[in-house]
């Protein structure tokens, strides 16, 4: 947790850092925020097509347990490792075109997906489809905080509502064109990141455009909005919204890989009634996402960030020991509720660093997506060791740590009287 630390005076902040994300200077930019949300909805629509056809990997390519975590470490790390360093890059050289470049990277991935029939070739198909993600994240969310004018919150909650519903949609797309267990259909989504390319073009023109009017304007180049806390203040609250994260995504992960897998196991569904119920609870996630946001911007990020996390905890307890009716509604509820903690953490942190926007981005982005790695990992390794439902009642006690919201400060926005 250091690089924020070292990024904290406003004294030392490049020219170009503030002028990408201090005070506005127009109202919400709202085609820009709808198209960068999009964009993120065909990312991650190409990365929640991993998980979805695991059942089908599994199968034509003998894989066990073990190998899948390590398919989805391979493509999490990828996306987790770069994503705090081409933030800091970005937070001194803006990149607008970056954006679509990352598309090319993730456009590669999905064909070599298509046509790997070794589990070595995998592994590198999804390194390369997370490589397009670190590229995407940390410029993204900076264009979302550019385009907010000002509704912080909000504009990160639409912009992150976009790559839930692409989570959502990706297993259900996999239900579809994989129907016939055909590997190679998934050539087909390579028309997402082609898609995807053209619009983040455009997005990028805007936000090149936007950047030269912001230092034309005196007032938006100097302004540098001072952190709220001193530096020690800021690492530790850092390390804690990082655990809070950890507690999220490693929860995330037990549903996200291996829930299909629980379905087939425990109630002899299948494998695409199992993707359908995948399908609903990351349409609830994406439905939830946009809850966090606005919800901050009026009462305060650590109240929804008290509620988002802990309060799963009775909800995952009870999960494991549900039939399949209310293993349903279960995923539903936990799916709404858990989904507004990122948004809130996101815009939280960044008011800690307000300077390092692009820092702050890649550091929780790739840190998600890391513990996502990890645990689906660990977890695989753990279900070939004991049984999913085993992990499954492991992971219920994660958002129990939740408890530590009580540890974080209030910064940002407070509730009105």
């Amino acid at each position: 947790m250091n690089p924020p630390a070292t990024g904290n005076s406003p004294a030392t902040a490049p020219p170009t850092a503030p002028a990408a994300h201090t005070g506005p200077l127009h109202s919400t930019a709202f085609p820009i925020l709808f198209a960068i949300s999009g964009a993120h909805l065909l990312n991650d629509t190409i990365q929640s097509l991993l998980p979805a056809i695991y059942p089908i990997l599994k199968e034509e390519l003998a894989i066990n347990f073990t190998q899948i975590g390590l398919i989805t470490l391979a493509f999490q790390l990828t996306a987790s490792i770069l994503q705090p360093f081409i933030g800091l890059y970005t937070d001194r050289h803006p990149q607008p075109f970056s954006l679509a470049a990352g598309m090319v990277f993730t456009l590669a991935g999905v064909i070599l997906l298509a046509f790997a029939h070794t589990f070595t070739l995998v592994l590198i198909a999804a390194a390369l489809i997370g490589f397009g993600s670190s590229i995407f994240h940390p410029e993204a969310s900076r264009v979302a905080r550019l385009a907010s004018g000002g509704r912080h919150g909000f504009a990160q909650s639409l912009f992150q509502v976009g790559g839930n519903a692409g989570s959502a949609l990706g297993p259900l797309l996999a239900a579809v064109v994989l129907a016939h267990r055909s590997q190679s259909r998934i050539a087909w989504f390579s028309i997402l990141p082609l898609f995807g390319f053209v619009l983040l073009i455009r997005v990028g023109a805007w936000y090149r455009d936007r950047l030269a009017a912001l230092q034309r304007s005196p007032t938006a180049h100097h302004r540098a909005t001072q952190p709220p806390l001193s530096d020690s203040r800021v690492v530790a609250t850092i390390a804690i919204l990082a655990v809070l994260i950890f507690s999220k995504y490693f929860y995330l992960a037990s549903l996200g890989s291996y829930y299909t897998f629980y379905l087939i196991t425990t109630f002899q569904v299948s494998v695409q009634n199992a993707q359908l119920l995948l399908f609903l609870f990351l349409a609830a996630v994406a439905a939830g996402t946009i809850i966090g946001g606005p919800v901050g911007d009026r009462i305060g990020r650590k109240t929804v960030i008290w509620v988002s996390i802990l309060g799963v905890a009775p909800f995952a307890l009870l999960l494991p020991h549900a039939s399949l009716f209310w293993c349903a509604v279960l995923t539903v509820i936990i799916g709404v509720i858990l989904a507004s903690a990122f948004s809130a953490i996101l815009v939280y942190a960044q008011e800690l660093l307000p300077n390092r926007v692009g820092l702050i981005s890649g550091l929780f982005f790739g840190f998600a997506f890391g513990r996502g790695g990890i645990g689906s990992a660990v977890l695989g390794r753990l279900a070939d060791s004991t049984s999913i439902t085993h992990v499954f009642q492991i992971c219920a006690y994660l958002p129990l740590l939740g408890l530590l919201t009580a540890f974080l400060p209030e910064v940002g926005r407070r509730p009105k009287a």
